[in-house]
Order: C-alpha cells, then sequence, then structure tokens
C-alpha cells in the first residue's frame, strides 16, 4: 500500500510540475494540471495495489517503469526549469539553458529529428522562439536516448529480468492475449519488431503529423511554454519508450526460446 501509495504521488508529481513551477500559468492551467495529476496518480494507485495488474506492463520486473518515469520526469523538470530561468534567474537554470544550447545545436542538422521539431516553428517568428524550441527539442531527445542506451545495457549486461528472480509472464504482460492464436514467440518477435520500428518512425513522422494538423486545424502554439514543454515531452518519451518495449519484448522472446531449446534437448536425450 505505502509504495503504490508513493508511486502515485511521484506521477502525480510529474504532471503537476508545468503548472505549479513555472509563474505564467494560468489559474484554467492549474486546475487543469490538478486534475490530470489526479486522474493519473489514481490509475497508478488501482493498478499497483490490485494483485494483478491490467494496464502497466513489466510491473513485476523492475528497472522497465522506473526507467521510463525517470525519463519523462528528468525531461519535464529540465524544460521546465529552463523556461522558468526567463522569469527567476538562476545559476542552474542558466547551466541547463547552456547545455540545451550546446545539444540542440548539435543535433539540429539537416533532415534530424530536431531539424524537423525547429520547422514547426511559424515563419515570421522570433530568433528566441527558434532557439527555445531547438533547446527544448534537444535536451529532450538527449534524454530519452541515454536513457534507452541505459536500458539496453541494463538488459545485456545485468540479465534482465530473470537476475532477481522467475520471470512471471502473465502478470508482467497483462495486454498479451494468449488466446489470440499463433505462436507465443512468433507473436512476441513481431511485436517486438513493431514497437522498434515504430519508436525510430516517430521522431521523424510526429513533426510531419503536427505540420498537417496546424495547416488543416488551428495553428500549434509554440508561444505556451506549457504547451511547449508536453508537446517535446511526448515527441520524445513516446518513441523512447516503444524502442524499450520492443527490447524487452525480444529479451523475453529470446527466453522462451532459449527455454524450448533446453526442454527439446532433454527430450531427445531421454528418447536416446
Amino acid at each position: 500500500m505505502f509504495g503504490a501509495a508513493l508511486r502515485a504521488f511521484l506521477v502525480g508529481v510529474v504532471f503537476s510540475i508545468p503548472a505549479f513551477l513555472l509563474p505564467q500559468a494560468s489559474p484554467d492551467a492549474v486546475q487543469m494540471a490538478a486534475v490530470f495529476s489526479l486522474i493519473a496518480a489514481g490509475l497508478t494507485f488501482a493498478e499497483y495495489t490490485s494483485n494483478y495488474p491490467s494496464l502497466i506492463e513489466f510491473r513485476e520486473a523492475p528497472p522497465y517503469n522506473r526507467m521510463r518515469f525517470v525519463a519523462l520526469f528528468v525531461t519535464v523538470l529540465m524544460l521546465t526549469l529552463i523556461a522558468r530561468d526567463a522569469t527567476y534567474p538562476t545559476a542552474f537554470n542558466a547551466f541547463l539553458a547552456g547545455l540545451g544550447r550546446v545539444v540542440g545545436g548539435a543535433m539540429d542538422f539537416p533532415f534530424s529529428p530536431v531539424r524537423l521539431m525547429v520547422l514547426l516553428v511559424p515563419e515570421g517568428a522570433e530568433q528566441a522562439q527558434f532557439e527555445t524550441v531547438r533547446v527544448f527539442a534537444g535536451l529532450a531527445y538527449l534524454v530519452s536516448l541515454l536513457s534507452l542506451l541505459v536500458f539496453t545495457a541494463i538488459v545485456r549486461l545485468l540479465d534482465w529480468p530473470i537476475r532477481h528472480g522467475a520471470f512471471n509472464f502473465w502478470v508482467n504482460l497483462p495486454l498479451f492475449d494468449p488466446t489470440a492464436g499463433g505462436d507465443v514467440l512468433y507473436r512476441l518477435k513481431r511485436d517486438s519488431h513493431v514497437n522498434v520500428a515504430l519508436g525510430f518512425l516517430l521522431p521523424f513522422a510526429i513533426p510531419a503529423i503536427l505540420q498537417l494538423a496546424s495547416s488543416l486545424a488551428v495553428p500549434l502554439s509554440m508561444n505556451d511554454p506549457q504547451s511547449l514543454i508536453w508537446m517535446m515531452s511526448a515527441w520524445a518519451f513516446l518513441p523512447a519508450s516503444l524502442i524499450m518495449r520492443g527490447v524487452a519484448l525480444m529479451r523475453i522472446a529470446d527466453l522462451i526460446e532459449e527455454k524450448r531449446r533446453r526442454a527439446y534437448a532433454q527430450a531427445e536425450l531421454q528418447v536416446a
């Protein structure tokens, strides 16, 4: 109960960071952030207090969900502190802004995901707006890449997820339907490849979708710091989360394949 409450509190904090730290946040934005925080915290608490999860995958296989939470938390917090530096400048906020300029400038090359996000800024906008989007995109993408590298290293070097005990397939993959038909191993590998492919594609596809939506409907609001923070966080976090899920599913498929191989070898020895 305590662990579930702590997780729910931390998830609620993530959704409320921009609204409560940015001085220019409107009362309506603060209220909306509070509502989303309560909903996210409630769902998290319900999932972690139940014996069998219904939505959250790899609940009993840390640090998969912890890595995703940390990546989102760090991204939202860093971007919020940079936006806050315009009103309440501090040495740490200035350091983050300088780091973002270096990283964003290094990643802003032709056809890169960062360049595509910068191109979303409307023509005629001030240079500061282009710089802000470049800084936000560079830092958000850097955090997502680092989270991917760390999780992949944990999977390959620390024998995730069986280092601390057996892996319960049905508890950790509640969204995987075993009755859908077909070999489980084939389906796991197929889902893994689909998730990884989507994860690599989305950083390029999301800017194109946003540009198309802005041309057909209401133009994007790149001046609102909260909207920009959540846009950049989602743009970087969702692809990284999909790739992490693909890597995790492939690891589970490898474990099942290895177990089958041992079972077949043992059966052949018994027959012989």
